[in-house]
Order: C-alpha cells, then sequence, then structure tokens
C-alpha cells in the first residue's frame, strides 16, 4: 500500500529526479525506491512511478516489494489478467506477505465481486501487523455491498487508530447517515470530540446531525465550535448561515454567507443563500442583485435561475419569468425543473399550447410528480381537449394508481366525454379513497357538481359515516 509521502526526508527523490534530468545512473536502496514510488503514485504521477518502478527492479530485481508496487500499478491500470499472473509468481515466494492478498482483493473488487475481496482482506489482516490500511480497504467493499453497519465499524477502526484520518471519519458519520441513525451519529461525535476537543471536522459533523434532527441551537453551538476551532472553516460559516435562516435570523445569516466570501473566492452558492435571505427581508433590490450575482458565477446551476424566475413570478410579472426561464432552457434543455417551471409560467400567461408542450417536456424527462399530472390536465382541458386530458390521467394513475384527486379529475373528464357509466365508477372510487377532497371536484367541474346521481353518492357516503 502506498505510504504518505512526507514518512522520509526527500532527499531521495531529488536525487533521483536530478539522475532523470542528467541521464546518470545512480545507485538506491530498495527501501529508497519504495519511498521514491509512494511519493509519485500519492500524487498522481503514474508515468514517473512506473519509471521509478522499471528502474528499481533493474537494480534490485528480486525485490519483492517493489514487484507488489508494480503489481498495484497493473491493478490501478485495469491490467488485471498480467497482474494476478505476477501474484501467483510473488505467493510462491512469500505466501505470509500480506501485500499479496490486498492486491488479489483489489482486482476481486475492480470485477465487482466484493465478496471475494472481502475474505482475502481477513486473510490479509491475520498476516498483517499494521491493519489500518485493511480496514479502510474492508470499509469501502462493505459501502460496495451497501452493508453499512460493517463498513461504519471498520472506519471506525481507522479512527481509532489515527484520530486525524478525517476520511474515515465522514465515512463513519456517512454511514449513520444512511441508516437513518442520527442519534448514533450524535454520540460517536460527541465521544470523539472528548477526547479531541479542537476538531473543527467533528464540530461541523455534529451541527449536521443536530441540523437533521431539527435541534437547531445545539447545531447553531456546534458550528460555532467549529470556528472556534478554525476560523477560516468556509464549511462551518455556510452551514451556521443555513440554521440562521430556519431560526427566522437572516440578518446574521447573510454575515455568516459574506464571511465564507470573505475567506475564499466568492461562490453561486453563497449569493444564492444571501439572495434568499434578502428576499424573505423584503429587500427585493438586493435579493435581485445577488440571484444575478448568482448567474453570473455559475450559469449552469438550476436553483440560481428558477430563484430569479420565482422572483419574477412571485410578483406576477410572468413575461420577465418567462424570459429567464427561456434563458435557462438554453443553457440546459435536460433539465425537468426548468420544463415545469415554464408550463406554470405559461399558465399564468394562458399560453395553454406552450404550456401543454412544456408539461410534456417536464414529463418525459422524468418528472413524474403528481402535481404535473393534475396541472398538465388542468392545461389541456383548458382547450377543451377531453380526450388528451383522459389520456394524461391514465400515465398519472400509473404512478399515483390510490390518489382521489386523480379519480376526482378522471370523473369530470368522463363527464366532458359523455361517458356516465366509467364517470360513476371512478367518482365511487375518488369518493371512497378521499371524501375530503370533493372539494376540489366541485372546483375544478362545477357544472357537474350538482348531478343528482353525484348528490346521491355524496348523501350515501355521509349516512355511511
Amino acid at each position: 500500500m502506498a505510504l504518505d509521502s512526507n514518512e522520509r526526508p526527500g532527499q531521495p527523490i531529488a536525487k533521483f529526479e536530478s539522475m532523470l534530468k542528467t541521464d546518470d545512473v545512480y545507485f538506491f536502496d530498495a527501501e529508497d525506491f519504495e519511498d521514491i514510488i509512494h511519493h509519485y503514485l500519492n500524487n498522481g504521477k503514474v508515468s514517473l512511478g512506473k519509471k521509478a518502478i522499471k528502474i528499481g527492479l533493474q537494480q534490485h530485481p528480486d525485490s519483492i516489494e517493489l514487484k507488489l508496487l508494480d503489481v498495484e500499478v497493473m491493478v490501478f491500470e485495469n491490467n488485471l489478467e498480467v497482474a494476478e499472473r505476477m501474484l501467483d509468481e510473488l505467493q510462491l515466494l512469500d505466501s505470509s506477505n500480506e501485500e499479496i492478498y490486498i492486491q488479489r482483493a483489489n482486482i476481486y473488487s475492480k470485477k465487482d465481486n466484493h465478496e471475494a475481496a472481502v475474505t482475502l482482506l481477513h486473510k490479509a489482516l491475520e498476516l498483517a501487523d499494521d491493519s489500518f490500511d485493511i480496514h479502510s480497504l474492508l470499509g469501502m467493499e462493505y459501502l460496495f455491498m451497501d452493508n453499512f453497519q460493517l463498513a461504519k465499524e471498520n472506519f471506525m477502526m481507522c479512527v481509532s487508530f489515527d484520530q486525524e484520518d478525517y476520511s474515515s471519519l465522514y465515512n463513519v458519520i456517512y454511514c449513520f447517515e444512511f441508516m437513518e441513525d442520527y442519534d448514533g451519529a450524535i454520540h460517536y461525535l460527541n465521544d470523539y470530540l472528548e477526547r479531541n476537543p479542537y476538531c473543527e471536522v467533528a464540530w461541523h459533523q455534529l451541527g449536521k446531525q443536530y441540523t437533521a434532527k431539527k435541534m437547531l441551537n445545539e447545531a447553531l453551538a456546534s458550528f460555532d465550535f467549529a470556528i472556534i476551532s478554525d476560523d477560516t472553516f468556509i464549511g462551518a460559516y455556510f452551514e451556521k448561515g443555513r440554521v440562521l435562516e430556519k431560526l427566522g435570523r437572516y440578518n446574521e445569516a447573510i454575515e455568516n454567507y459574506e464571511t465564507t466570501i470573505s475567506i475564499e473566492d466568492p461562490t453561486s452558492h453563497a449569493y444564492l443563500r444571501i439572495g434568499k435571505c434578502h428576499e424573505k427581508l423584503h429587500n427585493d433590490d438586493l435579493a435581485k442583485h445577488f440571484f444575478y450575482h448568482t448567474v453570473h458565477e455559475d450559469p449552469l446551476l438550476d436553483k440560481g435561475w428558477l430563484a430569479i424566475t420565482d422572483f419574477y413570478y412571485r410578483k406576477k410579472d410572468y413575461k420577465k419569468a418567462l424570459y429567464y426561464i427561456n434563458k435557462a432552457i438554453n443553457i440546459d434543455e435536460e433539465n425537468s425543473l426548468y420544463w415545469k417551471k415554464c408550463a406554470k409560467i405559461n399558465k399564468a400567461l394562458k399560453n395553454y399550447d406552450e404550456a401543454d408542450f412544456a408539461y410534456k417536456q417536464a414529463v418525459d424527462l422524468g418528472n413524474f410528480e403528481l402535481e404535473t399530472w393534475l396541472s398538465w390536465t388542468a392545461v389541456v382541458l383548458q382547450g377543451y381537449d377531453a380526450e388528451s386530458a383522459f389520456q394524461i390521467l391514465q400515465q398519472g394513475l400509473e404512478f399515483y394508481p390510490e390518489e382521489a384527486k386523480l379519480w376526482y379529475t378522471v370523473t369530470g373528464v368522463h363527464l366532458m366525454l359523455k361517458q356516465t357509466v366509467e364517470a360513476k365508477k371512478s367518482f365511487s372510487k375518488a369518493i371512497k379513497l378521499d371524501a375530503d377532497k370533493l372539494a376540489a371536484f366541485e372546483a375544478g367541474f362545477p357544472q357537474f357538481y350538482q348531478l343528482d346521481w353525484i348528490q346521491d353518492i355524496i348523501s350515501e357516503m355521509k349516512r355511511a359515516s
């Protein structure tokens, strides 16, 4: 496994690079070559790592450790058959070398045989003096297998070996979150912080767990401790701003978002949150100013374009809202949220054909929300196209077969098509599913609400209840 490139002095690396520049041949012991190779692999300089392996094996042809590093690169580059043949040869020479089992596990992992990889890693554990890296690999294999409990336990082992292994700490919390065990995560982090009270990463993660549980004051305190531990920790300021927003303390939230901008280059997300806060404070000009900054900073951020569109939509300036949503669609025509918003705006402008087209695009791109089916049907009915409305409702019922609002609307469409028998069936089903949504039927189809048979079914339902 690749060691930290800072574990040994950099003199062999400088000497090696000097050799490459001058074409002189210098001798290094095998351990120096290992350090040189680890340095290059850890820094993503694979070609230099391969060059060091080649020269190292020329000088030390019997070094098993250098051969294993050669295997590691082969596995990385998916030369799996060659790597397996080399491992077979190495195992005959040193069957108790845990790195052989680790590399075999990596090969199985690449082949998506994670169970076999786990078995080999456990064998490596039996042989290893230092099991830190192996537990990390086991954790990743269990993640691939969706076994979050065992993944969590292995990453916890990594953290117990190295309290500053923040990558493993993040993975532990990820497992807690995936299992929705926020209490477990809070307990673990508080225990960790007893031993590491100035760890900004742990305070930040603790704040996020409290936020998930809606314990906002506790979250706020955690983010404050993260900032005390590291006053340049942008993530803590940002999350603190989000909590302050939830508490309605918008001016304080703005201060925290502005702090993130002062520490590092401004981000579109910070501008967006500042704009949202000003909108809540009814500072419309400032809100608009920051929304425009958002899309200038990141033209592909859909939330930025939607914020500008919503800003004008709420002000009933539908023409400007349409302009900006169309601008967004021109940037990303595969975004279903854009098309849905476009449909709503066109509906408000009574551009029913355009709204019909936009809803179709939204559905084709995967927007299957209940509101989409109902609104699309309403748009089509504005053009008195009951047949098309019925087809839309049939699609909606595939996703929401027990949704009363859809069945009430189906009833209205059947009646428009003069299909009384089918209307009675759908109305009976709707009222059984949810009688409280009768008002929606009355509002949508007032011309049919007073029909005798509808009133009879309503009366019968009331008597039964």
